[in-house]
């Protein structure tokens, strides 16, 4: 599991979401709330007594491994004479076919003892009412790919900090190739979960053999495969989010931040943690971008809009633009707040179907397809994306008020983009 830091009384930090999340799943019910107060130590101690740990109420290395299933979703357990699949779903409240899809390989109708199984636990892995970090979706990634083995996680690239870069890849249909991404800007973290959750239910229908906005998932799994990055900018997410709080990456974020008394620190922060803006650093127009936003003031690094030096300076952006060369992405759709609007045009670059599917989109979402505003128009993914393969590509602005939106804001964004992620898998692009 992705190591967590030690926590005591007192402490407010993500990694607070993350202990309340997993008490609550392990019985020991707990708000989430982000704050170690004494009815979350009162929780924590009842759970160590369970386990047979310290009951000092210090969430440290033993601690956090014995939560560890309640986060990730999934128990180890090696078989024992008597065990079937029934026996083991009852004993742990789940179901025969989750324990099958888990352990691919292994006959149910002849376990040998001994055989190390996954377990899956009868939640789902992706938390939706917490702050995100680097550490949920290493969780997240670990629980879905232990539940769910046919959905490949893997790194791609390496922020600036050094955290892995991770992406999902599920579907066998390599001929229809369709990417999703998320959190470009620190601030419009909301949308990381948005994607993680996707993949989930995505996950969890194609095992059950159930259907993703009407339409069958196992279908959709055969015909189309799905790239995910939910997570492009973590180290500026984590500033965001207060997962990052000290050090030095901290402190020297915090003398860019003072040099823009105008944009509150660290909500306005949308760059990665060099303060340069990841979804200004690709190479479509980049000079013009740098005209723009040099005119506006951002002429050095800065919480939002500094377009870098060079394109693709940024080691997140560069990342994708090669995630993205080394596929061959028929489609793509890239996940930031606010104002409940599709970008789905180029300069008078218009790909075949993108009018239509931008309306399709509108559509079901209720949001609407516009023109990207002409200060916003260059350099961004969308942007490079249309110019280098003349394929549809959509920037989808989620949610209403000012970045960044809280976990409260979630359902309703889910429930607007759930049919947009879905019918995208479809979309027959030539």
């Amino acid at each position: 599991m992705e190591k967590l830091p030690t926590l005591r009384a007192g402490d407010a930090s993500p990694a607070t979401d993350l202990l309340q999340t997993a008490l609550s799943r392990s019985g020991f019910r707990t708000a989430v709330d982000g704050i170690f107060g004494s009815k979350t130590l009162s929780a924590v101690r009842g759970f160590q007594a369970t386990r047979g740990l310290v009951q000092d109420g210090v969430v440290g290395y033993n601690t956090w491994k014995s939560l560890s299933p309640y986060l990730a979703g999934f128990m180890l357990r090696e078989v024992a004479p008597g065990d079937t699949y029934y026996k083991l779903a009852a004993e742990y409240g789940t179901k025969p076919r989750a324990i099958e899809t888990a352990n691919p390989g292994i006959d149910p109708e002849r376990l040998t003892v001994g055989t190390e199984l996954v377990i899956p636990l009868p939640f789902d892995v992706t938390p939706v009412n917490i702050r995100w970090s680097a550490a949920a979706l290493a969780i997240c990634a670990e629980g879905i790919g232990a539940r769910y083995p046919f959905v490949a996680w893997r790194t791609y690239g390496r922020s600036v900090t050094g955290h892995e870069l991770l992406c999902a890849e599920i579907g066998a249909g390599y001929g229809h190739e369709v990417f999703y991404n998320a959190s470009h800007h620190a601030n419009e973290w909301i949308t990381t979960p948005v994607l993680v959750k996707f993949l989930e239910d995505y996950a969890k229908a194609v095992s059950a053999g159930g259907e993703m906005y009407g339409i069958d998932a196992q279908s959709l799994f055969g015909k189309s495969r799905l790239t995910v990055a939910p997570l492009v900018n973590p180290d500026g997410v984590e500033l965001v989010t207060g997962a990052l709080r000290s050090g030095a990456y901290y402190d020297k974020a915090r003398a860019i931040a003072a040099e823009f008394p105008g944009i509150p620190f660290p909500d306005g922060w949308k760059a990665n943690i060099e303060g340069v803006d990841p979804n200004l650093q690709y190479p479509a127009n980049w000079n013009r971008a740098r005209e723009i936003k040099f005119a506006q003031g951002f002429t050095k690094p800065a919480p939002r809009d500094f377009v870098g030096d060079a394109p693709l300076t940024a080691p997140e952006s560069r990342a994708v633009r090669d995630l993205t060369l080394a596929h061959d992405f028929k489609l793509t759709l890239s996940y930031h707040t606010q104002g409940e609007v599709i970008y789905w045009k180029y300069l008078d670059m218009e790909p075949p179907l993108s009018r239509e599917l931008a309306e399709l989109f509108g559509r079901i979402s209720g949001y609407t397809p516009e023109l990207t505003p002409p200060d916003s128009s260059f350099a961004g993914y969308k942007d490079w994306f249309i110019e280098m393969y003349d394929r549809p590509g959509f920037t989808i602005e989620c949610g209403l008020g000012a970045p960044p939106l809280q976990p409260d804001k979630f359902g309703k964004i889910y429930l607007e983009n759930f049919g947009v992620l879905a019918t995208a898998l479809t979309a027959n692009i030539l």
